[in-house]
């Protein structure tokens, strides 16, 4: 028997029915969906529908907040796990994981709850304040493993202590010349009429102003020929 010779088996491999090909075709017409429905529509229905009642999804509660991706978990260690090794030991992630205090895989914490009394030179990715001064105190040392922590360049530079002002800076500004004061206005009595131009001699009238005027014009002239002295007017 060569490849070539080799066939699946009868029955193994069904030819697909050609549907919408006419209705002497024997799927055609409604090509197996019967009469008109959802089901017989192009669209059909979405996943999750449930019949217009309230999805399950849409049914059970959410739990409020976020997960933050950028969470990071340790294995926890705390002074007081520490006093079961002996006094001068080096403690580190192999001897924390046979003393079964981590967990494999894991970076190692050490945090400053409980007490120390022995001197131990402690390895670990990260302390707390507390619990280095704690190690410390007793004369053992602590080691921090992995890499040091990357500052990005702008965290650096706002870091670094700011340069002091240069000399010109530091010298005062000259103060500017002081406006000139401008004469103040005399303050006009309440109700008193704005002085304009309306006021201003030659200025328009209305017409009760223009009548009165006239009016009194010859008045005005008689008053004033009459408080004339009689010398003065027969000069």
């Amino acid at each position: 028997m060569q490849l070539h010779d080799l066939k699946p088996a009868k029955g193994a491999h069904r030819q697909s029915d050609r549907i919408g090909r006419g209705t002497g075709s024997g799927r055609g017409k409604t090509s197996g969906r019967g009469q008109k429905g959802q089901n017989a529509r192009s669209e059909g229905f979405r996943v999750g529908f449930e019949g217009g009642q309230m999805p399950l999804a849409q049914r059970i509660p959410k739990l409020p907040g976020f997960k933050n991706p950028f969470h990071r978990v340790f294995s926890v260690v705390n002074l007081s796990k520490l006093s079961r090794f002996p006094d001068g030991a080096r403690v580190d992630a192999e001897a924390l994981l046979e003393a079964g205090l981590v967990h494999q895989g894991m970076e190692i914490k050490i945090l400053g709850t409980g007490g120390l009394k022995r001197k131990l030179t402690v390895e670990a990715h990260f302390f707390s304040v507390s619990a280095r001064e704690a190690i410390e105190k007793q004369g053992g040392s602590v080691k921090v493993l992995g890499e040091p922590r990357k500052i990005g360049p702008r965290r650096t530079a706002a870091k670094l202590p700011k340069p002091l002002p240069a000399a010109e800076s530091a010298q005062p500004a000259p103060a500017k010349a002081e406006k000139a004061e401008r004469p103040a206005k005399p303050a006009r009595e309440k109700g008193a009429p704005a002085a304009g131009r309306a006021q201003q001699e030659g200025s328009p009238r209305t017409h009760g102003e223009a009548s009165e005027f006239v009016g009194n014009k010859g008045a005005s002239n008689e008053t004033v020929e009459e408080a004339t002295p009689p010398d003065e007017a027969k000069a």
